[in-house]
């Protein structure tokens, strides 16, 4: 299932249910199948998920330096998609839809 994020100040972003999933409950968002996001909410929102992104290379980096010394890092795992890959056009549209005070809707 894909989730669709909308708003009036930039396109449409789609993620898969997982990923979006994960940003949403980052964010404090039921991860309900349609939901809001008002501009008095994104400061906050952004904050999070920004905070969330920086403990996640902290731990990336930690597992990934004890791959390589451990000589046991595929090179799928090399190439992991991190947290700041998924969350960065979600960040975006909250940055520019708060800039232009537009609301951000999703759905399935």
């Amino acid at each position: 299932m894909l989730y669709r994020f909308k708003s009036q100040a930039t396109a449409d972003v789609v993620m898969l249910e997982a990923n979006a999933r994960q940003l949403l409950e980052i964010i404090g968002k039921s991860s309900a199948p349609k939901g809001i996001i008002t501009v008095d909410q994104m400061s906050a929102a952004v904050s999070a998920l920004e905070a969330a992104i920086k403990d996640d290379a902290v731990q990336n980096r930690h597992n990934h330096d004890a791959f390589a010394v451990e000589n046991h890092a595929s090179e799928a795992e090399l190439q992991h998609v991190g947290l700041h890959q998924r969350a960065a056009p979600l960040i975006d549209m909250l940055k520019r839809s708060q800039a232009e005070s537009k609301d951000i809707v999703w759905g399935v």
